[in-house]
This record gives C-alpha cells, sequence and structure tokens, in this order.
C-alpha cells in the first residue's frame, strides 16, 4: 500500500507526524477565517462572536475549522489503536497521512465553496479513520 506515497517512510514517528499536522488544521483554518474577514486586534477581545459575523469565504474557513476539530478525535485515536494492536505501520502511515492530504483538501474545497466534493472528501477522510480501525479489530481476532 505504501507504493502510492513511497516517500512516507516506515517508522511510528510519520504516524505522529500526520496526527500533528491533522492537530494543527483546525489552527490554520481559523487563522484563515480571521484573515478572510478582516480580524483586527481589537477583534482579539471576542474572537468567536466575530468569526460568528463572518461571511463568505471567512465563514467557510470557520466551518472547516469546526469540522476539523470534530472529526480530529476520531482520527487521533484510530491511529493510535492501530499501532497499539501492531497494524503494520506502511499501512498505518499511509492512511494516516492520506487522512491529512484528504482533509487539506476538503478545507480548501470549503472555503472556495465546493459542497458536493466537500462532503466526498469527508466522506473519503472518515473511510481512513475507520479503515484504521478495521485493521486494528482484524488483527485483533
Amino acid at each position: 500500500m505504501n507504493y502510492l506515497l513511497g516517500f512516507i517512510p516506515d517508522t511510528a514517528a510519520a504516524a505522529i507526524w500526520a496526527m500533528l499536522v491533522a492537530s494543527l488544521l483546525p489552527l490554520a483554518m481559523a487563522m484563515t477565517a480571521k484573515a478572510f474577514g478582516g480580524f483586527s486586534l481589537a477583534d482579539n477581545a471576542h474572537p468567536r462572536d466575530f468569526l460568528q459575523q463572518t461571511t463568505g469565504a471567512s465563514a467557510r474557513a470557520n466551518a472547516a475549522q469546526q469540522n476539523s476539530y470534530e472529526t480530529l478525535p476520531v482520527f487521533l485515536a484510530a491511529v493510535i489503536v492501530a499501532m497499539l494492536f501492531f497494524v503494520p505501520q506502511s499501512i498505518i502511515n499511509t492512511l494516516a497521512w492520506l487522512y491529512v492530504v484528504i482533509r487539506i483538501g476538503y478545507c480548501v474545497a470549503y472555503i472556495i465553496n465546493l459542497p458536493i466534493f466537500r462532503s466526498i472528501l469527508w466522506v473519503l477522510s472518515m473511510v481512513c479513520s475507520l479503515m484504521l480501525f478495521y485493521l486494528a479489530i482484524r488483527i485483533s481476532t
């Protein structure tokens, strides 16, 4: 499976890096939403109020941020469970980085307002996480 993304090393560190990047993605979306919305230092007193009042690409970037937080725990748990049950590291790394790449695409699709494509990417990102759980289950039985 790693032949698709042959640049990913077969070490646990690669999966950990993927978890780190996925964890920082909501922050990147928050910064994008603020940048598109014209956030200023004065808005920092109530940043959530500011983001709730945004429209267009800024509002969509904020929604991408929120969705990224919603799917992150499932992804993190899936990677950890797969590692604990000794799913082959190359498979974990491939699915973990595939999740990250898909989620970045998801965020871009959200911001530029491609709702059907965005939904397809959401499903694909969840498939990566669910596949990790499935493989852990298969190995444990």
